[in-house]
């Protein structure tokens, strides 16, 4: 067995992906990045960032919804490294094209499902029982895994609906996950990130920044990709080993209720 931890992220060419994998390269993970294409611009900068923090760097291109694809490349993985120790199903979308509910089209729905939702809890099922047999095999072995989900688990948007109810399922598919996998000593955790400087939200940076400015973020500034990176670092350095099934709302305060 290789001795060296080994994290698999999906959609880890940019935005909060990247910041994840780059953060657990610093905390001493090998990294199996996940990504549609692994000859994107992402994954070639993505690459020298992990190999400077001394991590090994395996791209591997999926599309998440592909679900009868799953075992193949966790079986790609497990050839290179024997082990996957952690987690992190950050691959998601926003729909084509913003309609209101009552316009929303079936095949948008059905796009963001397979992606959000569908893909990422089949994943997440293939190697949960890797990681069940793994706790076997491997001394010292403390597997993890990550949901990262959005405040939009909990916060209507009526012209994205599909997003939004994607966010909300994947959001108790982390808390299913928590509860059947506790025994088996793998902690779940769910991260509901909010507004983040990413590509799926610059296309509204101008809307962004007024509603920023106006007060709705607390801490009035927009989150960062390295945000949701800090956060899943500390959970890789056992700073939360006693909170399986804990919810990390990193939003700068949209989770404060006030009149």
């Amino acid at each position: 067995m290789n001795g060296k931890p080994v994290a698999v992220i999906t959609g880890a060419s940019r935005g909060i992906g990247r910041a994840v994998a780059i953060a657990l390269a610093g905390e001493g993970f090998d990294i199996a990045a996940i990504a549609r294409s692994v000859d994107s611009e992402g994954m070639e900068i993505l690459g020298p960032e992990v190999e400077k923090r001394g991590g090994q760097f395996f791209p591997i291109g999926l599309d998440i919804s592909c679900t009868k694809c799953h075992k193949e490349v966790v079986a790609n993985i497990l050839d290179r490294y024997d082990r996957i120790d952690f987690l992190v199903n950050c691959a998601g979308v926003a729909p084509l094209h913003r309609k209101d509910v009552l316009e929303m089209a079936e095949d948008s729905y059905d796009r963001v499902m397979n992606i959000n939702l569908k893909g990422p809890v089949f994943f997440a099922q293939k190697i949960a029982k890797e990681m069940i047999w793994m706790k076997e095999q491997i001394a010292d072995y403390k597997p993890v895994i990550i949901f990262i989900t959005s405040v939009s688990a909990k916060l209507s948007s009526v012209n994205r609906a599909e997003y939004c109810i994607s966010k909300a399922g994947l959001s108790m598919a982390s808390t299913v996950f928590a509860d059947r996998l506790s025994k088996e000593g793998i902690l779940v955790y769910e991260i509901r990130p909010g507004i983040i400087q990413t590509d799926m939200t610059i296309k509204l940076k101008d809307k962004y920044d007024k509603l920023i400015g106006d007060g709705l973020v607390p801490q009035k500034r927009w989150g960062l990709p390295e945000d949701i990176g800090r956060a899943v670092a500390s959970i890789a350095r056992g700073d939360w080993s006693f909170s399986t099934g804990m919810v990390f709302e990193i939003s700068g305060g949209l989770n404060i209720q006030k009149l």
